[in-house]
This record gives C-alpha cells, structure tokens and sequence, in this order.
C-alpha cells in the first residue's frame, strides 16, 4: 500500500431500515471535522450537489456523523469526503466495517412513494460511496425464469398498485420507438406480477439484428412508466454478479441482464 494510501481514513457505516447511515471515524487531529457527500458528476459536466455532515465526539472516543432520511438524496452515486473543518481540502475515505445487514431483506417490506435507496459501497479504485435510486414508483424483479424460448419474470409494484389497463412495456433501446407491449399477470395482492417475453417476438422485432430492449411497467393505462429493476437489497452493483444464461433463438443470442442503474433489460445479438 502506497503512503498516500494509508494516510487516508478508514470510515465504518451502519445503514438502518428507515435509510439513515451512521458514518463512523477514529479520533482524528482536526477542528469542527465533517463528512462531505458529493453527488458524482456526468461526465464534462460540472460539481453540483454535496451535503456536509458535522462529525461529533462519540462515547468511545470515535466521531460519528448520521444522513438522517431526510434530506432525499439524489439518484446516482456519492462519494465521501473528509473535510477536517469546513472548507478544508478534500479528503477521500477509505472503507472500514459496512453494517448492511438492515438491506438484505428490503425487498419484503412495502415501500411508499417517491422510493429512496442508499447503498454505501466499495469503489473500483477502493473508496467508499453511496449509490442512490429516488423514484416516484417501482418494479422490484423477484426472479427470472429462463427457458430455451422465452423469460418469465416475477415482481412486485412499490409505491402504487395495478388499475385496469396496466401493461409491460419492452421499449427497443435507440430512438427507433419499437415497443413490445405484455398483459402482466397481477397477483391477488395488486402489487405482486408475472410476466413472460417470447423469445421469438423479441428477435423478430430487432430490426437491426441486434439491440437492447429496456423493462417498463404501467401500473394503469394513463399512469407513468415504471422501470422494472432490482435496488432493494445490500447490493450497489448487480450487473457482473446477477449473470442469467443466454440462449440462442432465430439466429440471434438473447439474453437478460441488469444495467449499470440494476435495471432489468434484454440484450439480442446476431449468432456467430
């Protein structure tokens, strides 16, 4: 490890149920220190959102600093800062112990609208950050069932419940507007759903022989799109993990996968 390495703070964090994160800190040689949350620009586009948190003396000697739930963070990805008193030069945290224990089961309690997610999490480049998903409303995948012609998909709606007119809507990635609508399958609940894509329909409508369809849902037939996606567990980033089998069909490979954001899409690719 290199010196500037491990000159850098080691910082622990607790999440609680409710979305509040205790960030915890050793004793430090510094005046009025705080944690600085600083939302992660687009790329050739300028800082625009942080949020500064007081660190105070904890009974143990450590500084503690909490993001209460409010206020809602944005969606996307924070990183976290020392500031060894306001106004200070940045200093990037390391990751020390990270309780998530109160995520692992997000997906079993109901949650209201807009939906608010924070999942700290380890950098490629070993800091710690906290990814964030704000949405009015949401899909959660519960499973995927894939067979050598077609996914079934169940979920279940946060934030609203299903009307009369609700549909599943596969939207082909690009401008084209190709959408591919489904009746999902609502369960006695309304919020619990299935739904099953044919593999061969979503081939022939690639018109370029390869594309990305994207997962939405409608909750009624007026009512806003909803991106089907899994946020509500431990895990910031499901892409390279969550790997489900690829199947080929027609000339061309399908396969479902979760984007960068956890967002359920299916990937066509010509065979060979």
């Amino acid at each position: 490890m290199s010196t500037e390495q491990s000159a850098d703070p080691r910082v622990g964090c607790v999440v609680e149920p409710d979305g509040r994160i205790t960030f915890d800190l050793p004793p430090l040689p510094a005046e009025r220190p705080q944690v600085l949350l600083r939302l992660r620009p687009k790329k050739g586009q300028p800082e625009k959102t942080v949020h500064a948190l007081d660190l105070e003396p904890a009974g143990d000697g450590r500084l503690r600093a909490v993001l209460g739930p409010q206020p809602v963070l944005e969606e996307g990805r924070w990183d976290v800062y020392l500031l060894r008193e306001p106004g200070s030069e940045r200093q990037r945290l390391r990751p020390g112990l990270r309780d998530l224990r109160a995520l692992v089961d997000g997906h079993l309690r109901d949650r209201q609208s807009p939906l608010a997610v924070r999942i700290p999490y380890v950098t490629k480049d070993g800091y710690l950050a906290v990814r964030a998903w704000l949405r009015p409303a949401h899909a959660e995948v519960d499973g995927i069932d894939v067979t050598d012609r077609s996914m079934t998909v169940g979920a279940r709606l946060h934030g609203t419940s299903f009307q009369e007119g609700a549909a599943v809507h596969l939207r082909l990635r690009g401008g084209s507007g190709t959408v591919r609508s489904l009746e999902p399958r609502p369960g006695p609940d309304g919020r619990s759903f299935s739904f099953t894509v044919d593999y061969g329909e979503l081939t022939a409508g690639t018109d370029a022989g390869s594309g990305v369809w994207d997962v939405f849902v409608r909750s009624a037939a007026q009512a806003p799109l909803i991106r089907v996606a899994r946020l509500l567990d431990d895990l910031a980033d499901r892409k390279e993990v969550f790997v489900h089998p690829a199947v080929t069909l027609g000339g061309a490979v399908l396969r479902p996968y979760y984007t960068v954001d956890n967002d359920l899409s299916v990937e066509v690719t010509k065979a060979g």
